[in-house]
């Protein structure tokens, strides 16, 4: 009888741990392919968003973006703390834009060249 009891306890035990095991499994091949699914999301939206800015009009609107979130952020951060990092122009927009759109210019040629990968 002590035998029995034994061999059972040894089992529940196996099937125990069999079953933390598929849990483990499984909780990383949920994770994997959430991982997955955010990078195809990701390279997708980088794909729409390379393919705006190459359209008509599209660099323009950049410009546009970054000036707004510019005067945004200068703006949370005097309202955030009794410290104000401020850069050596800070007056002039059109100057920090156009660094921005330069930048841009100098990436693009680089970026928009056909490499033979996807993202």
């Amino acid at each position: 009888a002590r035998i029995n009891v034994s061999q059972g306890q040894q089992q529940e035990m196996i099937n125990i741990s069999e079953a933390e095991k598929l849990k483990q499994v499984n909780e990383a091949e949920g994770k994997a392919k959430e991982i997955e699914l955010l990078a195809q999301a990701t390279a997708e939206g980088i794909r729409t968003i390379a393919s705006a800015i190459n359209s008509p009009g599209g660099m323009e609107a950049v410009n546009l973006r970054v000036a707004e979130q510019y005067v945004k952020e200068f703006g949370n951060l005097a309202k955030a703390t009794n410290t104000l990092i401020l850069p050596a122009d800070v007056g002039n927009i059109g100057a920090f834009v156009a660094t921005v759109t330069t930048a841009m210019k100098t990436i693009s040629p680089e970026t928009s060249k056909p490499s033979g990968e996807s993202l």
